[in-house]
């Protein structure tokens, strides 16, 4: 018996090293692939090698990016059985590479978000160059490290504490600018809180409208394509705004081509251009959606269940208008620090933007893509399962977090990670699902409990006197012996009580719906990204120095 155990323990330690040895065959193809590309394309560029090297680099870290990040924008909808995982990956791929390649940018600043002094480099590219190389591996490595520990964390974070790190070891503390520091370590609080409760409202609004009804099919009919529409007027603006805002004057220009149309043509679409396109997509969703639901409601149950399955299409576009984005948005993360680079190698300075040549661009599309399939699944199920059960209602809610979230926060200047707003929105979900639980059906809480307690000590104090006055009074009459078997009969009936309504609060409080371990390794695992960062690339630098001189 002990024999087969272990025969079938080796088959299986057998199964799983052959798995990650093929995982890791294909990311190091990809690698070298880039690599040997970068150093032949650019034989006739001093310092090629650099160049080469951080393309590696570089695509080590969008295969980083696509095995934690991405983890966000399909993780829930995997979690609430929405789509399968190969589904997710596949979706995730193709709409992550597809928004970095059409609206990924032209043009990136090389210092992400200011947070260096590039004039501290005074035009000297080699110094830059190691920096930025510094950084890319440091947040790189950072991010395959809290990905082995199933942790998201934010790309963005990652590569400012690079940039920061390899900034202060070139130029020194002064080269930082420490008030963008200061709004990225707000961010750490803003974006989780902002996303939790904006996903705890929708998932309550949904809960009050339609699943806490006596008639849910009804409540659904009237309920679901509201909520389907709020969420495209949310996803257009957001994708207007985030997604398409590289290529906007671009499309301005496509559509000025049209006959009686003259748009006049701006950098990026103004919040209530966006908007007023989200509003008339609104509409027309809204009709759309009203139509299907009225014509297949009559095969629904009057369930949750039913009702779930309502929100499972509207969570699929969810997931892949998120997946655009953020392919639009974050892969800046991989590629501006190796844009940087490149723009240093070949105009041998050190200038503010660099423009993104094709081939760059691809590296971060693809190897996103890469990473994501190759080690995304184990991110994938920390995000969708391992912090709270999630359901297709629950998912749509946080979904609509992600995308309300950041146009809130982008309109009032606030800092914000879409990551943070992912996870702080599972987090609401959950913390709301605590307190329903508590709820009875009666909206009987634990602080009617202690109040019951509190009133039930009070009387069972004034029995106790009672009876010591009884039992002190000298001559006692019948009825006093009466009454003092009742006060004895009372005072204890009063010990249960409270020993039950005790029993009852510690009951409601042992209800967790969100697993708290979780909650402390993903929160430790923020609060140490840019430091953690930031030191990596201090010593990267130093030791590429070193190599160097």
């Amino acid at each position: 018996m002990e024999i087969k155990t272990i025969a079938r323990l080796q088959k299986q330690a057998l199964k799983k090293s052959a798995s990650d040895f093929t995982r890791l065959g294909f990311a190091l193809f990809f690698m070298i692939c880039v690599l040997t590309f970068t150093f032949l394309s650019n034989g006739g560029i001093s310092n090629n090698i650099f160049l080469a090297v951080a393309a590696l680099i570089g695509a080590y870290m969008a295969m980083n990016i696509g095995a934690n990040d991405v983890a966000n924008n399909v993780g829930p909808a995997v979690g609430s059985k929405a789509l399968t995982l190969t589904t997710a990956i596949i979706i995730a791929a193709v709409f992550e590479g597809a928004g970095a390649l059409i609206a990924g940018g032209e043009v990136v600043k090389t210092i992400k978000n200011g947070i260096i002094d590039i004039s501290a480099f005074d035009g000297n590219p080699d110094p830059f160059i190691w920096a930025m190389m510094a950084a890319l591996l440091a947040a790189a490595l950072w991010l395959n490290f809290a990905t082995m520990m199933k942790a998201p964390v934010s790309t963005t974070h990652s590569i400012v504490g690079g940039v920061m790190g390899a900034g202060i070891a070139a130029a020194g503390f002064g080269v930082v600018d420490w008030w963008t520091m200061g709004g990225i370590v707000a961010s750490w609080v803003i974006s989780p809180v902002l996303g939790g409760i904006i996903a705890a409202a929708f998932l309550f609004a949904i809960k009050k409208s339609i699943v806490f009804q006596e008639d849910k099919v009804q409540a659904a009919k009237t309920y679901v394509p509201v909520f389907v529409a709020i969420m495209s007027l949310a996803f257009v603006t957001y994708l207007i705004l985030k997604g398409v805002k590289q290529i906007w004057p671009k499309i301005i220009e496509s559509v000025n081509i049209l006959p009686l149309v003259s748009f006049e043509v701006t950098k990026k679409p103004a919040f209530t251009t966006a908007l007023a396109i989200g509003a008339i997509i609104a509409v027309a969703v809204y009709f759309f959606v009203k139509k299907r639901v009225n014509s297949n409601t009559t095969a629904l149950q009057n369930t949750k269940a039913s009702v779930n399955t309502m929100f499972t299409i509207p969570l699929i576009f969810a997931a892949a208008l998120l997946s655009f984005a953020h392919g639009a948005n974050d892969v800046a993360n991989a590629i501006g620090p190796l844009a940087a680079i490149n723009d240093a190698v070949v105009n041998n300075g050190v200038s503010a933007s660099a423009s993104i040549p094709l081939w760059v661009m691809g590296v971060g599309a693809v190897g996103i893509a890469l990473g994501l399939a190759l080690y995304g699944p184990k991110l994938i199920k920390t995000v969708g399962s391992e912090i709270t059960d999630l359901d297709q209602i629950r998912a749509f809610s946080i979904a609509m977090s992600a995308s309300v979230t950041v146009i809130i926060a982008s309109q009032l200047g606030l800092p914000v990670s879409s990551t943070h707003i992912a996870i702080g929105g599972i987090f609401g979900v959950g913390f709301l699902r605590e307190w329903l639980h508590i709820k009875d059906e009666n909206n009987h809480t634990i602080e009617d409990d202690v109040i019951i307690i509190k009133d039930e000590q009070l009387n069972r104090e004034a029995y106790k006197a009672e009876l010591k006055s009884l039992q002190e009074k000298s001559e006692k009459t019948q009825p006093d012996y009466a009454r003092i078997v009742d006060l004895y009969k009372l005072i204890e009936n009063e010990k249960r009580i409270i020993k039950s309504t005790k029993k009852n609060i510690k009951k409601a409080k042992k209800v967790q719906f969100v697993r708290r371990d979780a909650i402390k390794k993903i929160v430790a695992a923020w609060l140490i990204t840019v430091p953690a960062a930031a030191v990596l690339a201090g010593m990267l630098f130093f030791t590429i120095k070193g190599i160097m001189i």
